[in-house]
């Protein structure tokens, strides 16, 4: 599992999480716990997003990388960095299963009905069904 760098910031009792090579992933919460438990599942879902959306996911900068980027340095003012577990796709590789054919069809008419292939959508469920 890789680990994503996060800053997070604090204002008035408010919490903040950003991650600086995930553009436009935030999130905030009450406490310092709560933002992380947040920004976790943020990032995930931003994750899913990306690869749902066909993107090219960003290299995860070392914390030298990052202290080289003068934006970085200037977002990370009075922030505490930490690091959070992401788990980022790898390459796609076709196998063959074999499937109850009426299971199938019910599979495939679901997908379409959510907008999406029925690689997605196996994907999905294996993921649910493997986070427990």
């Amino acid at each position: 599992m890789a680990q994503a760098y996060a800053l997070i910031h604090e204002a008035d009792g408010a919490f903040g999480i950003s991650f600086p090579d995930f553009p436009g992933c935030v999130a905030g919460g009450d406490s310092v716990e709560d933002v992380l438990i947040r920004g976790r599942a943020t990032l995930a879902f931003h994750v899913a997003g990306m690869v749902e959306d066909g993107a090219p996911m960003p290299l995860l900068r070392s914390h030298a990388g990052l202290r080289a980027d003068p934006d970085f340095v200037a977002d990370a003012e009075g922030a505490t960095l930490v690091l959070i577990p992401v788990d980022l796709p790898t390459r796609a590789v076709r196998v063959n299963v074999s499937i109850d054919e009426t299971l199938l069809d019910q599979i495939d008419r679901a997908a379409q009905a959510r907008g999406e292939t029925r690689s997605g959508f196996l994907a999905a469920a294996a993921r649910a069904r493997v986070a427990g």
